[in-house]
């Protein structure tokens, strides 16, 4: 009896041992299916992604002049072709006069409004924009900034075609173009003057091509308001532009680069020639006689990822150590003078330095830049003397004060501080400030004797700067701060005006090739008195307005360079340079009647003017008063200023009244050199493939024929068109033009909601399988434990 009862609980148990073996194979091979579903869906969506979204970009993606427009694929954008940059550049003597033509096309059936972010030197003086509309120019005209958005903002409400140019930083400004309709394609030409550099008698001129990623520190708290009685803290923006100084950036590892640029130098030197190179691209020079050449880049364009530089010398023998030029304008006469002081023969270095090195290690700092970092300062920590004193202070996020304070320069520090340098590497974010004023206020005095220089490696790639310029000017003490810029395209206005300002010098290194020759030229000048002192006036005539005001220290090499503007349109007399050279005095008298005719003088002195207020502007205690003083020159000269915009308006409405206006932002290339992981994080990977995003970063000889293809590609892709967003209503196309009006870096947002869904159905499966099989383990074990126990009897 008891042996048939065992045998009917046991048929039992198997029975039941059945069943939950059934759900458990039924629950693995849901699971099975749910996997295989989910990896059908991923590659179905990799498949519809490379097909569908070959065209499109995410903001993070992009960084250097061609048109975004929002897509129909939440997230992600089309770049519209962007059909070339013209650049031809006029040099004659010590002015050039540059043109910049930007070519726009609107793939889409409907109309758009783009919005470009583009450089230019940060000593030029923008004066011109002109809109090409079909066979028709429209000239812009100069007004008060805000006063030019409401004429901007109105014709574009009113189906005009328009264009906005403002200054965000002297060397950033922002294009805005409303209503390019449907296909059509829109030509805008900007206009500046700027002066040629000098040094150690080498001429050069700069025109920069892409924007680096800036670095803007987040809003810090600086003020509690208590007395609304809510006792919570202000926050203060140390970079209230951000959103105008931020633009998308392509990833060079999966987008051929883009926004070709052909450019042109028609140089007049105005004295026999020596050599004439371009550092950074290759380029063809034709001689038009001893005083002339014309220069092209070689395959006619280049993709904009790094300044173009053009050097040149005088003849043997033919260097010029002064010049005087004049304009007459309006009643007044302008000139433009420069004069290179001789190097006195006494002069001695100082017997004693204190020198505090600073290297940005950030992440912008990668790839090339870094590797011209850590050459340059090894470098310099070698050349030091064992009676110096010296420091090493490198930053990211975060700071690191190697000595915590000025040591002697022996082999030993010198050796290890030398190991220090070249074991860095670039990563995080660029929190300068703190730094700054570690290497300004905690070095301790200064030794009697002794010259304190602070000497900054940085690409400067900041959206602060007012915030350091003010760091500098307040602490600086007797310490001088020599900038050293770094890479492709660096930051040269922050880099020249911290110089300025910290009485220091500014060297750019923009090639692992110029580490040697460029150091050498900052050694020479750290190592030799500055020329002080420096004041100009005139002799038998009134100047009104001397520029620069103060006139900057000199070093060995470098020139006087000072504009004026004089009441009378012939005036007469003579112009009086002084200055000290270590101990001696040094002097020189230059008659004004001997200028030799310039154009555009009159702008060089407008804009060094508004330098010199903006230089200044800490020490003003109204604000108003000095955006005033600002804007009236600017007016009086037709600029573009911090506080002045040029604004163009075609007066025959082309956008129906009905309808409506997307807006975009221009990409930018990264600038070459650099290291997308290092600057935007490791996972901000973007979409490749297809014809518009070549999978491999070209190399420059192929840059034309990659940035050609680019936009052939582009043009002969109908789906562009059908990928845009197209506005329903006036609403909508706001809405639009809203989320799209700020783009912030990186961008690393994802679509989870449908991930989320299945990720709980499987979740749910998997727990089905669990208990079956925890069931069916129980039921096997207790089969197992009446079988013992029958064998046991």
């Amino acid at each position: 009896m008891f042996l048939e009862d065992e045998l009917a609980i046991g048929r039992i148990r198997m029975r039941r041992i059945s069943i939950s073996f059934l759900v458990a194979a039924t629950a693995f091979v849901a699971c099975l299916a749910a996997i295989l579903g989910l990896a059908s869906a991923a590659r179905a969506e990799a498949q519809q992604t490379s097909g569908q979204l070959a065209a499109l970009v995410r903001p993070n993606d992009v960084n250097s002049g061609s048109l975004l427009f929002p897509s129909k694929e939440p997230g992600f954008y089309v770049e519209a072709p962007r059909l070339k940059t013209d650049v031809a550049i006029d040099v004659s003597g010590p002015l050039a006069r540059v043109k910049v033509t930007q070519r726009f096309q609107n793939p889409s059936q409907g109309w758009v409004e783009g919005t470009y972010v583009f450089p230019l030197p940060e000593n030029s003086a923008v004066d011109a924009l002109k809109m090409q509309v079909g066979e028709r120019f429209i000239e812009g005209q100069i007004k008060p900034r805000q006063e030019a958005r409401e004429i901007y903002e109105q014709a574009k409400a009113e189906g005009k075609k328009t264009a906005l140019l403002e200054q965000q930083r002297p060397n950033i400004f922002t294009n805005q173009v409303a209503n390019i309709g449907p296909g059509e394609e829109i030509v805008v030409q900007i206009e500046y003057q700027q002066s040629v550099q000098q040094s150690g008698g080498e001429f050069s001129l700069r025109f920069p091509m892409v924007v680096a990623p800036r670095y803007n520190p987040a809003p810090i708290v600086q003020t509690v308001e208590f007395n609304n009685g809510a006792g919570f803290a202000t926050p203060r923006d140390r970079v209230e532009d951000r959103e105008k100084i931020e633009s998308p950036v392509l990833d060079p590892r999966e987008n051929a680069k883009i926004n070709p640029v052909s450019l042109t130098v028609d140089l007049k030197a105005g004295f026999p020639l020596g050599d004439v190179q371009s550092s950074f691209h290759a380029v063809d020079i034709r001689r038009d006689g001893d005083e002339a050449r014309t220069i092209g880049l070689k395959g006619d364009s280049v993709p904009a990822d790094k300044d173009f530089e053009l050097t040149w010398k005088a003849a043997p023998g033919k260097t010029p150590s002064a010049g005087l030029f004049r304009e007459v304008k309006d009643g007044k006469t302008y000139l433009l003078a420069f004069v290179t002081p001789p190097t006195a023969p006494d002069a001695a270095a100082p017997a004693k330095r204190e020198v505090v090195f600073v290297i940005d290690n950030s992440g912008s700092m990668s790839g090339q830049s870094i590797e011209q970092a850590r050459q340059s300062l090894a470098l310099a920590i070698s050349r030091l003397n064992p009676d110096d004193r010296f420091n090493v202070i490198r930053f990211d996020d975060t700071m690191t004060d190697y000595f915590n304070g000025l040591v002697a320069a022996t082999p030993d520090n010198r050796e290890k501080a030398i190991a220090y340098v070249r074991g860095l590497t670039a990563d995080g974010g660029t929190e300068m400030l703190p730094a700054l004023e570690d290497a300004l206020r905690n070095q301790g005095p200064v030794a009697g004797g002794a010259l304190r220089q602070v000497v900054f490696l940085t690409d400067g790639a900041i959206g602060n700067e007012q915030q350091l310029f003010q760091e500098i000017s307040a602490n600086r003490g007797d310490a001088r701060v020599f900038t050293v810029g770094i890479g492709s395209a660096p930051n040269t206005y922050f880099m020249t005006k911290a110089a300025e300002i910290g009485r220091g010098t500014f060297t750019a290194i923009g090639s692992t090739d110029q580490v040697a020759s460029c150091m050498g030229e900052l050694f020479a000048k750290l190592q030799n008195p500055a020329m002080t002192d420096i004041a100009a006036t005139f002799e038998g005539t009134q100047a009104e307005d001397i520029t620069p005001d103060p006139m900057p220290d000199l070093y060995s090499g470098e020139p006087v360079v000072l504009t004026v503007e004089l009441p009378r349109d012939k005036p007469a007399g003579k112009l009086q340079i002084v200055g000290n050279t270590g101990n001696q005095p040094w002097r020189i008298e230059i008659d004004i009647a001997h200028a030799a005719d310039g154009n555009g003088i009159s702008k060089l002195w407008a804009r060094r003017k508004i330098d010199d207020f903006e230089a200044r502007a800490y020490q003003r205690q109204d604000p108003a008063a000095l955006d005033k003083d600002i804007e009236t020159v600017a007016l009086a000269h037709h600029l573009v200023s911090r506080v002045t915009s040029l604004v163009a308006v075609d007066v025959t409405p082309s956008r129906p009244a009905n309808e409506p206006l997307g807006a975009a932002k221009l990409p930018l290339n990264l600038p070459d050199g650099w290291d997308f992981g290092k600057v935007f994080g490791e996972n901000a990977a973007p979409l490749g493939g297809g014809q518009d995003h070549g999978s491999t970063t070209p190399t420059e000889a192929s840059g034309s024929q990659q940035a050609t293809a680019v936009i052939q590609g582009r043009r002969a892709t109908p789906e562009i068109a059908n990928l845009m967003a197209a506005a329903p209503t006036a609403k909508a196309a706001t809405m639009i033009a809203q989320k799209t009006s700020t783009v912030n870096l990186p961008q690393t947002a994802t679509r989870a909601d449908k991930q989320i869904i299945r990720g709980l159905t499987m979740l749910i499966l998997a727990l089905t399988a669990a208990s079956g099989l925890a069931v069916w383990r129980r039921r096997l074990k207790g089969v197992f434990t009446v079988g013992g126990r029958r064998n046991g009897r």
